[in-house]
């Protein structure tokens, strides 16, 4: 149990997504980011457990804060993280076409990265340097 003092983590996970989006594309694109960056078990929590005993799957260990941004933001916070040697998952405009994970990966694959049409940004780092990359995206409203 919480005594309530807040926790301050010194790593931060963040979200971006493209301005465009309608509310079922944001949804989704921010659960394959998401799963992608939960990837890393040290992101993860310890399991649920409920007052009847029954279980529950870990979530990630710390707040995710979620940002729209312009698509230029999120292929320079890219580009940045890559620099940066961050943890970073992509979401591309043409994995809504794909219908599995082969193809979203064929459909990255097949784009340079200066090239990728970018919608979602999933960034785990340093949280100075995750600020830094978000600073010019806003957080979702």
């Amino acid at each position: 149990m919480s005594d309530g003092t807040p926790v301050l983590f010194d790593t931060r996970i963040a979200v971006m997504l493209s301005s465009d989006l309608v509310p079922w594309q944001e949804l989704n694109v921010t659960a394959f980011l998401s799963s992608g960056l939960s990837a890393d078990p040290a992101l993860l929590g310890e399991p649920y457990l409920d007052a009847d005993g029954v279980g529950y799957l870990p979530l990630l260990g710390q707040p995710v804060m979620i940002f729209t941004a312009e698509p230029d933001v999120l292929a320079a916070a890219r580009l940045k993280a890559v620099e940066r040697g961050m943890r970073l998952a992509i979401y591309t405009r043409e994995m809504f076409s794909t219908g599995h994970d082969a193809a979203n990966r064929a459909a990255v694959r097949a784009v340079h990265s200066l090239g990728l049409d970018l919608v979602g940004v999933g960034l785990h780092g340093p949280r100075n340097g995750v600020d830094r990359l978000t600073k010019a995206a806003r957080l979702h409203a």
